[in-house]
């Protein structure tokens, strides 16, 4: 299939999602923190918006890849742009609360479920393998600029003028992102199913034993999940470090998280010419390094600026590591069991996610919170100790896919 005119398609649709989602990393925070001023309930939103992901992961995975994965795009899409349009309506009437909120965010979770699957599989239909890396490289920008760089200032400003604003904006968004994957021509559908095709579970258990059997690939999950937990400790308390310990109000809030976004913009500049130089071994565990270093860092720091240019840094190593380990699963993983694959992968992130929030939660409140910051780093330190050999051993095979 061309990756001209479709391939554009889905990246609008992505950027607009992206979009919604960076307004929106911003205003679910700060619409909670005006709802309740508990940090385990804060934190808790994470947690819950994570297990629900996990809960519904291995199902979608079946799903993404017996139904046409454009449909799901653009239903996903619109799904989460009417329940946030719902969610606008009550905080606009006053009758909001923070169990609506906890509601919506976790449908809305089920549904960036199916979302992110969809999009990682139907990529390798629209463009060819040599072109994997830089059309990854290209939504990992778009992702940044819109998700990090455009939208968070703009829900921070937006959340100052009205709390519900945002909220309403980032479901309109949503369905933007649905009208472009509506848009999309061509057959999204694994060529495998036929009328009848087998039952749910077996297809789960296909899906996780291929993976298990990878040996690749099974130890890039699990160090997923342990990268998961390291990202989601402080990062589910961000909001608390920025406003307790940095000083920031939300606008400054919003723009901290722009400000490290140009990190994440360097990265998917770098990432082609760098891991076509360096390799994806050194690449991805190099970048690791990056993230624990960053992030034990912005532990021993309480000042504005320093914090901005360790988050930007952090940024650009989830880049580099994400455009990597993007690229190698959708080179080696078979078209018609790569949701199901994804799904078994995305399994340990998403429990990882749900841990790292709670122990986010538990950490700021039985310490300070800083702790969060210098035990993620020191979690992706073996990270990366893990991932150096491991891709040490495939750097031949990469070269001939």
């Amino acid at each position: 299939m061309s990756s001209g005119r479709e391939y554009r398609k889905l990246w609008a649709g992505n950027a607009a999602s992206n979009f919604g989602d960076g307004v929106s990393f911003v205003a679910i925070p700060l619409l909670a923190t005006a709802l309740t001023s508990d940090p385990l309930l804060i934190a808790g939103l994470s947690m819950v918006y994570s297990a629900a992901r996990f809960l519904v992961v291995l199902p979608v995975g079946v799903f993404v890849d017996r139904l046409d994965r454009r449909t799901i795009l653009w239903v996903a899409n619109l799904s989460r742009g009417v329940l946030l349009a719902v969610l606008a309506l009550l905080v606009a009437t006053g009758t909001g609360s923070i169990l609506a909120l906890y509601v919506v965010f976790t449908l809305i979770g089920l549904l960036e479920t199916a979302a992110d699957n969809s999009a990682l599989s139907i990529l390798p239909s629209i463009v060819a393998k040599k072109d994997l890396d830089k059309a990854n490289s290209q939504i990992a920008a778009t992702q940044l600029v819109a998700d990090e760089f455009v939208g968070p200032p703009i829900g921070g400003l937006m959340f100052a003028a009205a709390i519900a604003l945002p909220v309403g904006v980032t479901g309109g968004a949503y369905a933007g992102a649905a009208l472009f994957f509506l848009a999309l021509t061509g057959r999204f559908r694994p060529e495998r199913f036929n009328d009848h095709p087998p039952s749910l579970r077996r297809e789960v258990i296909e899906g996780a034993g291929w993976l298990a059997r990878h040996r690749l690939l099974r130890t890039l999950s699990v160090i997923s999940g342990l990268a998961s937990i390291a990202y989601m400790m402080p990062f589910s308390i961000l909001v608390l470090f920025a406003q307790d310990i940095l000083g920031l109000e939300p606008a400054g809030y919003g723009i901290l998280l722009s400000v490290s976004a140009l990190g994440g913009l360097a990265g998917s500049v770098i990432a082609v010419p760098l891991r076509r130089k360096a390799g994806y071994a050194a690449t991805a565990a190099g970048s690791l390094v990056l993230g624990s270093l960053t992030l034990i860092a912005t532990s021993l720091t309480t000042i504005p600026w320093v914090a901005g240019l360790c988050l930007a840094a952090y940024i650009l190593h989830a880049v580099l590591y994400g455009v990597c380990v993007a690229s190698i699963r959708q080179r080696l993983v078979p078209d018609d069991l790569r949701g199901r694959v994804n799904s078994a992968s995305k399994l340990l992130s998403l429990a990882g996610l749900a841990i790292g929030a709670a122990l986010g939660g538990i950490l700021a409140s039985t310490l300070d919170l800083m702790a969060p910051f210098l035990v993620g780093g020191m979690i992706f330190a073996l990270c990366a100790l893990i991932a150096w050999p491991a891709l040490r051993n495939w750097e031949k095979t990469f070269q001939q896919l």
